[in-house]
């Protein structure tokens, strides 16, 4: 039994429905040793057979049996390892790969062997030095001659050590001596045992054989031995796997510094998106901080005011009182440091100093929320004393407001007693101290408030209680979040959150959802970054068509291929975040500096979290773009993309 063996090889092409026979019944078989070359006319089935022996081609009838095993119900994958591990391939035009160094290129071969990194590279060095480029490894092919692209390309073949070499036209783009040199080099290849089959139309190369076999109309026309094959050799024990994801990104790597210029380009662009974006999330956390800082610098960050939720139209008094139970259960709250009872009154007070009088909106006990230093003069309310707003002290003193601080006023509010009969309750206080206009509501104590309303005979209960929070401000949104989470029979929050600690959580919100809103409408230049991406890479397809069809000939599965593309859209996503990364974080410190001066905050703040999102982002969106040009080029014929010029 031979070494390999073709049995009734058949195959047509068709254009339309119409059949046109190209090899009509070919058995031949082929032993190790042997150099034999198919000699015929150009469009005789010469290149046909070629692809069908060397696993490329799986579209014919008939057998191929490769010692004593049949390769015609071989599936995909084992057609890849057939031609990973047992055949070397050797081209007219020498398909080396471009943006890959003469070392690189057969280093390809190698990375698909089961060799360390280390053998492999001590493996490339032998086999260039064997075929004389010793001193050419580092060169790209576009700086070699014919004859030593041809040399890179026997290399290669010889990478894996196949028992089967395959050359098509091996000197047909070669002068006379550099045809005789590669000769001597396939005669050596024969020498060590390896089968090889040369398809050519030359009769000087069919001469140097071992054997030739000549086609016409698509079957042998002649067979003849023109000289003893040389010595079998042992089989192959060197093993091989697909091109691993590791290769596949160097790969990537080598294309993208291939390209540079235009990579950078695509880079950049792709940054635009990512950029927008982090800078849009970094401006909404600084806008944000500001405003919480403005706002806490007035008032106690780590109080809030909580009441019972009841609807606006409820007029039962008794329905928004804050009983010992809802106090209990607040302080039983982790972190919760105590709970201070409070009173507040909405309309129905006034003030009177001499002939001038103030009528009081809004006015509440003195609780934890309000903090000293808003205190512009004077100082908190004790019992029997007052602290006004700037905003009332002025209108009973407009010129000198400030000079009520000592000063005694009368207190008169409207209230009903037990019967439901509407009392004027009054009583003189003591100003104690003046406060910001942006502090809110006049204040008194609650044991004050409560023993002015005790002098008609009328109970008060607290109104809300302040909940003070004990440890740092982060603390708070957990405790104010656990406070929400309380529900009544009816399923609707038992409490909420008023005063500044309610409006900061409520404005935190709005600027997170105009914060996210402009987020998404910066995100839109992502789509664009996308479709960017998916251009590029369709255009890499087809400017790597030859590639693909030179890895599909050396054995990389479909997998690989589609990892390829994979690992150019990573990159891509990579480097276009790290440079968006640091655009944003340079118009951080440039912002924050002319902020530093103007309002003494820095304006922008770009987290941790901001800078993983946008790289996070930024990798998914380019993998996402890469799902359907990675796919095409995993679909392409390896024949087709073999002659794609």
């Amino acid at each position: 039994m031979s070494y390999l063996e073709l049995h009734n090889i058949k195959k047509s092409y068709y254009l339309e429905n119409e059949e046109f026979p190209v090899l009509t019944g070919i058995d031949l078989s082929f032993d190790q040793g042997e150099f034999v070359s198919i000699v015929g006319e150009s469009g005789g089935g010469k290149t046909t057979l070629m692809n069908i022996i060397g696993g490329l081609d799986s579209n014919y009838s008939g057998d191929v049996v490769l010692n004593g095993k049949s390769l015609r119900h071989d599936t995909a994958k084992q057609l890849d390892a057939y031609r990973r591990q047992t055949i070397g391939f050797i081209f007219q035009n020498f398909d080396l790969i471009s943006h890959l160094t003469v070392f690189n290129n057969v280093m390809v071969s190698l990375q698909m062997t089961k060799l360390s990194h280390k053998q492999q590279e001590a493996r490339a060095r032998q086999l260039l030095e064997q075929v004389g480029l010793k001193d050419h490894m580092r060169k790209y092919p576009n700086q070699l001659s014919g004859g030593q692209k041809q040399r890179v390309a026997i290399a290669r073949a010889l990478a894996s050590d196949p028992e089967i070499i395959i050359a098509d036209e091996p000197t047909g783009a070669l002068d006379s001596q550099n045809t005789q040199e590669i000769l001597a080099l396939l005669d050596e290849i024969a020498k060590d045992g390896k089968l090889v089959i040369t398809v050519t139309h030359s009769e000087t190369v069919a001469n140097h054989g071992t054997r030739i076999v000549r086609l016409a109309d698509g079957k042998i026309s002649e067979d003849k031995s023109i000289k003893q094959g040389y010595e079998k050799s042992q089989a192959n024990e060197l093993s091989t796997h697909t091109l691993r994801f590791g290769a596949t990104l160097k790969m990537a790597l080598e294309n993208m510094r291939y390209n540079l210029k235009r990579n950078l380009l695509i880079v950049f662009g792709a940054a635009i998106g990512i950029f927008s974006v982090i800078v849009m999330l970094g401006l909404g956390n600084g806008v944000q901080g500001y405003i919480n800082h403005e706002i806490y610098s007035q008032v106690n960050p780590n109080a809030v005011q909580v009441t019972q939720n009841v609807s606006d139209s409820s007029q039962d008094p008794s329905k928004i009182v804050m009983k010992t139970k809802d106090q209990n259960r607040l302080k039983d709250i982790k972190n919760v440091k105590h709970v201070q009872d409070g009173y507040f009154v909405q309309g129905g007070t006034q003030l009177r100093m001499g002939r001038k009088n103030a009528s009081i909106s809004f006015m509440q006990t003195y609780n934890p929320t309000m903090l000293t230093k808003s205190i512009t003069k004077g100082h908190a309310p004790k019992n029997g004393e007052i602290m006004l707003t700037k905003e009332y002290a002025q209108k009973l003193n407009k010129k000198h407001p400030y000079s009520l601080v000592g000063k005694k006023v009368t207190f008169y509010q409207n209230a009903l007693n037990k019967q439901k009969h509407p009392v004027m309750l009054s009583k003189t206080l003591k100003v104690s101290g003046i406060a910001k206009a942006n502090t809110g509501a006049t204040s008194v104590t609650y044991d004050t408030i409560k023993s002015i309303y005790k002098s008609k005979g009328i109970k008060i209960q607290p109104t809300f209680v302040t909940v003070v929070i004990k440890g740092d401000v982060k603390n708070v949104k957990p405790v104010q979040n656990k406070i929400k989470s309380f529900k009544n029979d009816k399923k609707k929050a038992t409490y909420q959150i008023t005063g500044v600690g309610g409006m900061v959580d409520t404005l935190n919100t709005y600027i997170t959802l105009a914060v996210n809103v402009l987020a998404t409408i910066a995100g839109i230049s992502l789509l664009v970054s996308a479709i960017m991406i998916i251009v590029v890479l369709y255009i890499s397809v087809s400017e790597r068509t030859k590639e693909i069809g030179i890895l599909r000939a050396l054995g990389s599965s479909k997998g690989s291929i589609r990892n390829l593309f994979f690992s150019e859209a990573f990159f891509i996503g990579l480097f276009s975040s790290a440079l968006a990364i640091g655009l944003a974080e340079l118009l951080q410190v440039v912002a924050n500096n002319i902020a530093q001066r103007g309002i003494n905050y820095s304006i922008m703040q770009i987290t941790p979290g901001n800078i993983i999102f946008g790289f996070v982002v930024a990798i998914f969106i380019s993998l996402l773009a890469a799902l359907a040009p990675a796919a095409s080029a995993a679909r392409l014929d390896p024949i087709e993309s073999l002659s794609y010029e």
